[in-house]
C-alpha cells in the first residue's frame, strides 16, 4: 500500500470510511499522525455570509465585540487625581446616578469603573449619605468609593438654631457660623419671595425660619440656607396639619403661627397645649373681664425689642402702649409671630387640650412648674408664690 499523499485532507476521506491506519516504520516505530486542517466547516459559513450580505456580517461582528467587551476592564483613571472638586450626593441618587454625575465632573473615567468598585463594597455603597464630598478630578474609582462610603468625609457647616429666637437673632447665628455677613442674610430676608414664605406670612419671615440643626454644603449661599429653614418649617406645618387645624379652630394659618410663637415663649413640654388653650379661651370667652387681653409678657418684651424678662413693670408696659404687640393694652393677637416656634409649640397651637383655664403662672423658673386656673383669686395666689420664689431662690425674676 502506498503512503497517503500529504496533500490529502482528513475530510477528503469518503463518508463511512475510516482514515488509513499509519504503517509501522522500520525498527518497530510507528509513523507520527499528521495534523489535518478542518476546512469543510468554514466553507458553508462563508457561503451563508455571502448569501446574507454585509448586514449579517456586521451584526455578527457587533456580537463578537460585545462578548469581547465583557472580558475587558472598564476604563479607569490610575489616580490619585488632581485639583479639588466638591461633589454632591443628592437624596434619591442611585449608584448609577452618582456614577453618571462623577463621570460628568471628570472625577471617574467611566460609569462602569465606579459601579464595579461600588459592587466590591455593597454594604458601604448602600449606605452612602446625602451631602457634599471633597474629591479630585481623574481619581481611581475605588478611591472615590472609599471616600463616599465614609460619612466622616461629608463636608458641611453644621449650625443649630434653637427654638424661640427672632429673625434678628437667627441671622446673627448664621453670620457667626458661616463666611457671610449679617447684612447679606438680612438682604435676603427683606426679599421674602426668594425663600418660599407662604402667602399668609405677608412677606414677614418672623416665626417661619424653623429652629433645627442644619448641615449646609460649602457652596450654600444665604438664600439657600434661609430657604432650607422655610422648607423645614413647611414640613412641621404639614405634620401638624396647621392649615386644616386653623380652619377648624376658626383662625387663619398665620394667626395659628402667632399662637404657636406665644406658646413657645410661655410654655414648656406638656404644658404647651394648656398654654395654647388659655390663649384661645382669653380670645374667645367674653364673660371673663380679661377676655381679649392676652397679657403675655413675652409679646411686650418683643415690642420693647429685648429678650424674655420674667416680670414686667407697669412703666415698661405703658412705654409701648400703642404697640400692637402690647397684649396688656391691645386686645387680640399680635399681628404676627414674636419668635420661631418648634414642632411642639406648633403642634400645641394646632391641637390645644380642652380646659376652662384663663390664667397660668410659672412658679418655679428652674423646673418650669406652671399652674393653671380659671379663678382670678387663685391666680393671684400663684403670683404670690412666684414672688416668694423670686425673693428667696432666684435672681432671674
Amino acid at each position: 500500500m502506498t503512503e497517503r499523499d500529504p496533500s490529502i485532507l482528513e475530510e477528503d476521506v469518503p463518508d463511512g470510511e475510516a482514515p488509513e491506519e499509519h504503517l509501522p516504520l522500520p525498527g518497530g516505530s510507528r509513523r507520527k499522525p499528521r495534523r489535518f486542517a478542518r476546512l469543510s466547516g468554514c466553507i458553508p459559513v462563508l457561503l451563508v455570509l455571502a448569501l446574507l450580505g454585509g448586514g449579517a456580517y456586521f451584526g455578527i461582528t457587533r456580537g463578537v465585540d460585545a462578548i469581547r467587551d465583557q472580558f475587558q476592564e472598564a476604563e479607569d483613571y490610575a489616580g490619585p487625581g488632581k485639583g479639588r472638586v466638591t461633589f454632591q450626593v443628592v437624596s434619591g441618587d442611585s449608584i448609577s446616578d452618582m456614577g453618571a454625575n462623577l463621570v460628568e465632573a471628570d472625577i471617574v473615567a467611566s460609569l462602569e469603573a465606579f459601579t464595579d468598585a461600588a459592587a466590591l463594597d455593597p454594604e458601604g455603597s448602600r449606605g452612602i449619605q446625602v451631602g457634599f464630598y471633597q474629591l479630585r478630578r481623574q481619581m481611581a474609582a475605588s478611591d472615590v468609593v472609599d471616600i463616599l462610603v465614609d460619612p466622616a468625609n461629608i463636608v458641611s457647616d453644621t449650625i443649630t438654631v434653637p427654638e424661640g429666637l427672632t429673625v434678628e437673632q437667627i441671622v446673627d447665628i448664621l453670620a457667626k457660623n458661616t463666611d457671610f455677613k449679617a447684612k447679606q442674610f438680612t438682604k435676603v430676608v427683606d426679599a421674602p419671595g426668594d425663600i418660599g414664605l407662604p402667602d399668609y406670612a405677608d412677606g414677614n419671615a418672623e416665626g417661619y425660619l424653623f429652629p433645627a440643626t442644619y448641615a449646609f454644603g460649602p457652596d450654600a449661599k444665604p438664600v439657600t440656607m434661609l430657604s432650607a429653614m422655610v422648607d423645614r418649617w413647611r414640613q412641621a406645618a404639614e405634620a401638624s396639619g396647621l392649615e386644616q387645624a386653623a380652619e377648624d379652630l376658626g383662625y387663619t394659618p398665620h394667626e395659628l403661627m402667632t399662637v404657636a410663637s406665644l406658646v413657645q415663649a410661655e410654655g414648656r413640654g406638656d404644658d404647651m397645649p394648656k398654654v395654647a388653650r388659655v390663649i384661645y379661651n382669653r380670645l374667645e370667652i367674653e364673660p371673663n373681664p380679661s377676655a381679649g387681653f392676652l397679657q403675655i409678657d413675652a409679646a411686650v418684651n418683643y415690642a420693647l425689642g429685648r429678650g424674655p424678662i420674667t416680670r414686667l413693670t407697669t412703666e415698661e408696659i405703658d412705654s409701648v402702649a400703642d404697640s400692637p404687640y402690647n397684649t396688656y393694652r391691645q386686645k387680640g393677637l399680635p399681628p404676627g409671630p414674636i419668635e420661631a416656634p418648634g414642632d411642639d409649640a406648633i403642634e400645641a397651637a394646632a391641637n390645644p387640650v380642652d380646659g376652662p383655664w384663663f390664667f397660668y403662672a410659672t412658679v418655679n423658673l428652674e423646673t418650669g412648674e406652671t399652674k393653671f386656673t380659671d379663678d382670678f383669686d387663685e391666680f393671684n395666689e400663684f403670683k404670690a408664690e412666684l414672688d416668694q420664689y423670686c425673693a428667696t431662690q432666684s435672681d432671674r425674676c
